[in-house]
């Protein structure tokens, strides 16, 4: 019962930023998304250059999560950029651009930004930086209970995030590493019919 409490408060809560989406953009060359928040500390040991100064601690516990893991990043050496500014596209809550010519730039709806927890802005800061980093594409499945597998979800395919302090693990190693996602997803369909 408290498990299934949980999940209706968490799914009305989600329902609505199901709805946010983003895009990875190709640009041409010649071209000049509330839970309990997680514990995304609010000062950091590193600068990033061409990053607004609110996205450090994001970009910083990226970095954390990926070594955490075995992956070594260093978004400052990688010359990311990162912003928050208004995003013209409606429901659209962050959005990565890239081309090969210029660095990845991560920008997050300033709308999205001012009224989101900090959860909220690490699922999605990371789910940006899954694209323009990690070369993530989306990945709609889900578990029986209807719970969305990846952070790398679109907001379109109809599953619903579950992503908090409880989650953040499971979805971090399956962001880090896709494939490791497959047992654990069978174990937790079988834990939860």
């Amino acid at each position: 019962m408290k498990f299934a409490n949980k999940r209706v408060i968490v799914s009305g809560l989600l329902f609505s930023i199901s709805f946010f989406s983003c895009q990875k953009n190709e640009v041409n060359s010649l071209t000049p998304t509330a839970t309990a928040d997680t514990n995304t500390s609010t000062t950091t040991s590193k600068t990033y250059p061409d990053v607004d100064q609110a996205l450090w601690t994001y970009f910083e516990a990226f970095e954390e999560a990926a070594a955490s893991r075995g992956k070594q990043i260093d978004l400052s050496a990688l010359g990311v950029i990162g912003q928050i500014e208004e995003i013209e596209q409606d429901h659209v809550a962050g959005q990565c651009t890239w081309n090969s010519a210029a660095p990845e730039i991560v920008t997050i709806d300033l709308e999205f930004w001012n009224s989101s927890s900090n959860s909220w802005k690490e699922f999605v800061v990371f789910h940006e930086l899954g694209h323009c980093v990690l070369n993530r594409d989306h990945r709609e499945d889900h578990y029986s209970d209807g719970t969305c597998v990846s952070l790398m979800r679109s907001g379109l395919g109809g599953c619903i995030d579950n992503y908090n302090s409880d989650t953040r693990n499971i979805y971090l190693n399956e962001l880090f590493s896709p494939s490791s996602i497959a047992w654990v997803s069978t174990i937790i369909n079988r834990w939860i019919s």
